[in-house]
Parts: C-alpha cells; sequence; structure tokens
C-alpha cells in the first residue's frame, strides 16, 4: 500500500499546474512535471536539493538581483500565513525569463516548516491583455480621429461663412462703391470735369481700400510670407504685430510643407492671441526648431496659466485637431499662476526635408 506522501506525490504529478514543495531550509523538496517542464528542466532530480530561491527567483523583471530576504513566496515559512502574487517573473534553466503568478502555502513537513507552492506561466494572459489594450487603443484614436475630423469639417465650414461675411461687409462694398463712382464719372465727363476728376479720386480710394481688405483677408487665410520667406520670417513678422513683446528663437533648417507651415504658423497666432487676451502676460517666447525629422514649436508665456483645451476662450481644440491630422502632438502645461507652454511636435514627411 502506498504511503500518504506517495500517493499525494502520484495525484501532483498529473496535476497540469505547476507545484513544488520547499523544505524549511528553502531547498526544493518536490516538483512535478508540470513544473520541470515549465523551468525547462528534463527531469526532478534536476531539481531537487537545489535552493529554491537562487534557482528560479534570484532576478528582477528588470534583470537586477532579487536577495532572497525578499522572496516573499518563501515568507510562509516564518509566518504560517499563505501568500501570493499577481505579477512576478520566474528564470528557466537557460537563463530565459517569463511572467507568472504565484499562490504559496504553510506546508509542515518532518524537519519543520516548508511551504508548497503552485505557479502559472502568464505569458499568453498577459499577450492577450496586451492585444485588448491596443484594441482598446486603436479604437480610441480612431474614434478620436473621426471627432477631429468632424471638427475641421465644421471649423472649415465656419471659415467659410466668415470669408463670405469679410468679403460682403468688406472688399465688395468698396468695389461696389468704386463702380458706382465710375458710372457717376462717367456721366459727368462731358458735363463738369471737376467734378468728374473728384468721382474719379473716390473710386481710387475705394479700390486702394477693396485691395487692402483683400490683403488683410488672404493674410488671415494664408500669410503671404509663409510662402515667400518661410515660417520663420512669417513668425517673425507675427510677433511685430503682436501687442505684447514676443521673442522668436531657434531655426527652422530644413524646407517644410505648406500645410505643417501654416498649422505651425496658426499655431503660434493662436497661442500668442491667447497670452494677450486671457493670460495677462508681460511678454512671450516663440521657440521653433527641426530635427529628427520632426518640426518642434513652442510657446511660452508668463501670464496667469490656468488654459485648458476645450475650455472657455482657450481657442487650442481647433489645433489640437489641425495638429494631430498631420499626426503630430499638441501638449498644453498651464499650472495656475505659473504661465502656460503650448507645444506641438509635427512631423515632416520624408522628402520635405
Amino acid at each position: 500500500m502506498e504511503s500518504p506522501e506517495d500517493f499525494l506525490a502520484l495525484i501532483l504529478d498529473g496535476v497540469p499546474q505547476p507545484v513544488w514543495v520547499i523544505d524549511q531550509d528553502g531547498l526544493v523538496l518536490f516538483a512535478n512535471p508540470a513544473a520541470v517542464s515549465t523551468l525547462g528542466y528534463d527531469s526532478p532530480t534536476e531539481l531537487r536539493g537545489r535552493p529554491s530561491h537562487e534557482t528560479v527567483h534570484y532576478r528582477r523583471a528588470d534583470g537586477s538581483p532579487f536577495p532572497a530576504a525578499e522572496c516573499g513566496m518563501l515568507r510562509p515559512r516564518e509566518t504560517g500565513v499563505a501568500t501570493s502574487c499577481e505579477d512576478d517573473w520566474f528564470v528557466r534553466r537557460d537563463g530565459s525569463m517569463f511572467p507568472i503568478a504565484w499562490w504559496s502555502a504553510p506546508v509542515e513537513l518532518p524537519g519543520g516548516r516548508g511551504v508548497v507552492l503552485s505557479f502559472t506561466d502568464t505569458t499568453e494572459r498577459r499577450a492577450a491583455e496586451r492585444a485588448v489594450r491596443e484594441r482598446d487603443a486603436a479604437e480610441i484614436r480612431a474614434a478620436e480621429s473621426r471627432a477631429a475630423q468632424r471638427r475641421i469639417l465644421e471649423s472649415a465650414t465656419a471659415a467659410r461663412r466668415q470669408v463670405a461675411r469679410d468679403l460682403h461687409d468688406g472688399a465688395q462694398q468698396q468695389l461696389v462703391n468704386l463702380l458706382i463712382g465710375l458710372q457717376l464719372a462717367r456721366e459727368e465727363l462731358t458735363e463738369d470735369l471737376a467734378r468728374a476728376r473728384e468721382l474719379l479720386t473716390d473710386a481710387v480710394e475705394h479700390a486702394q481700400e477693396a485691395i487692402n481688405d483683400l490683403r488683410e483677408l488672404a493674410s488671415g487665410l494664408h500669410p503671404s510670407l509663409l510662402t515667400t520667406r518661410g515660417l520663420f520670417s512669417a513668425v517673425e513678422a507675427l510677433a511685430g504685430r503682436a501687442i505684447l513683446p514676443v521673442l522668436v528663437e531657434g531655426a527652422v533648417d530644413v524646407p517644410l510643407p505648406e500645410e505643417v507651415e501654416a498649422s505651425a504658423y496658426f499655431l503660434a497666432a493662436e497661442a500668442i492671441t491667447n497670452a494677450t487676451k486671457h493670460s495677462f502676460a508681460s511678454h512671450v517666447v516663440v521657440t521653433l526648431g527641426t530635427g529628427d525629422g520632426v518640426l518642434t514649436i513652442e510657446i511660452r508665456d508668463d501670464g496667469a496659466g490656468g488654459a485648458v483645451v476645450g475650455g472657455s476662450g482657450s481657442g487650442l481644440t481647433g489645433l489640437v485637431d489641425r495638429v494631430a491630422a498631420l499626426d503630430g502632438r499638441l501638449t498644453v502645461v498651464s499650472p495656475s499662476g505659473a504661465g502656460t507652454i503650448v507645444r506641438a511636435e509635427i512631423p515632416i514627411p520624408t522628402g520635405s526635408a
């Protein structure tokens, strides 16, 4: 008849869960086939009698040494209380590491209190969890992208309406006045030359005002300096027109696509406007740079802080969408009372540099 120990070993040999027993001295007393195989050994005899911690548990996940005195799975020998851990690592025979979850319970042995330990290789579970996280993150990114695209379309529609209103209220009215003046001057040419000259002078003034209105409108859509002299000069010109002192630093050493230049320019314009209107700042610093295939633009002010993307009056949500549409990233750091930093990193497409 088999002894209780032999009967228990027979049961544990058939359990698919890796299990082993550690004696009062921390040595491996028993390891079932599942444990032997998972740890990369060929036979239980290769483990039996070896120090448990120094054999499979002597390194942390980052590869640094793990002292046996800090080993939680051996603690039930002293406390008599079961322990467990869902996030730990074991070392295989070949030195490779794998993630585990383990459960350790005290067990009374003829020589004193030891522990019985079972563990599970969590590699597949972690991979499944990572896949779920990546899927969820992809779904979130897709939803954010759709929302950004919708906001961009809504913003473009609003911009077109604004352009139409500006044309109607500005240049169009000047051109109408110009046309009326020219028609009246034509009628006066044969009867009152002095009056005709006066009307023509007014027509020239209306024409100049219409040109100025159109130039101002076009500048708001796409500053000509971006095309003729590039981003750095355009931002310098923007700084020169600002109410606050604005210092422009850094350099743009590579050619940039039009859409990247425009996004960076309007980001600077919006951030400077916010600093002027909302932050009570005394000065602004704009820093431009290109490196590693990325355009970086940072706008820093010394104002009141507290700016929030999407918050009332911040005007930054559209810029976040514009930067995101170029696969870039915009961050806003604005602690209350400590100024605001708006920073964008926009990839420069290959072939542009």
